[in-house]
């Protein structure tokens, strides 16, 4: 059946800046030898359809990319914080999102959600969390990095296009619609309130397979794998 939503949502936010991928690089890994995770901001309006953002590239397709992870978003309240941590700049890109976000906390999005951007016809809906990869922990010189962002939590989330149109720097989102099963990105990536999942899998129509196994996962109480 259907999701419904309870109270009429009206949460705003930001497009803080629209990125796409600036160049390809050596991932690093021996699983994919190229990554596109080199993303930069543009401060031209770029077309959103299905598959993504027109100038985008995806080259690990396993894992990313697809209709049910056509954008990658990341709040910059979470980017700050790391920022302040690790003690150096995070631009905009860094994370490989395609959209870097003001006042939407984009991990504690609830999946199913959905959003308008901007006024030009662009509906998104959140489909659920980013799993940190190998190609992510040589991207970011960091020690231990794939280990600290999923110990963290803060993974942004990935979206589907439900109406096309375009996205530029500061387009306002509005949030139109929330499932009442209130189970956020955050919830299926730690596994925390493994019913309220359940209820998610028998109310949420369209889930990504991905999604929809490690739901199913979360509510077996099997492990679910966080890293690849």
């Amino acid at each position: 059946m259907n999701a419904t939503s309870g109270e009429p949502a009206n949460t705003t936010g930001l497009v803080r800046s629209v990125c796409v991928l600036h160049a390809v690089r050596d991932s690093g890994t021996r699983r994919v030898p190229i990554t596109g995770i080199d993303k930069r901001p543009v401060d031209e309006a770029v077309h959103v359809g299905v598959l993504g953002l027109t100038g985008d590239r995806q080259c690990d397709t396993e894992h990313h990319g697809g209709r049910f992870k056509a954008v990658y978003v990341y709040g910059d309240d979470e980017a700050q914080r790391w920022a302040t941590e690790l003690g150096r700049e995070l631009p905009d890109g860094w994370f490989g999102e395609n959209l870097r976000l003001c006042g939407i906390a984009t991990t504690d999005a609830v999946i199913g959600e959905r959003w308008r951007v901007g006024d030009g016809g662009l509906v998104l809906e959140v489909t659920g969390p980013r799993t940190p990869c190998g190609t992510f922990g040589v991207w970011s010189g960091e020690p231990g990095w794939v280990r600290r962002f999923a110990a963290r939590g803060d993974t942004g989330a990935y979206l589907k296009v439900l109406a096309e149109g375009p996205v530029r720097a500061g387009d306002r989102i509005v949030v139109e619609h929330v499932p009442e099963h209130r189970v956020t990105v955050r919830d299926l990536f730690t596994g925390r309130d493994p019913e309220r999942i359940a209820v998610m899998l028998e109310q949420q129509d369209d889930l990504s397979p991905s999604v929809a196994d490690k739901a199913r996962r979360r509510v077996a109480g099997q492990k679910v794998k966080v890293e690849y």
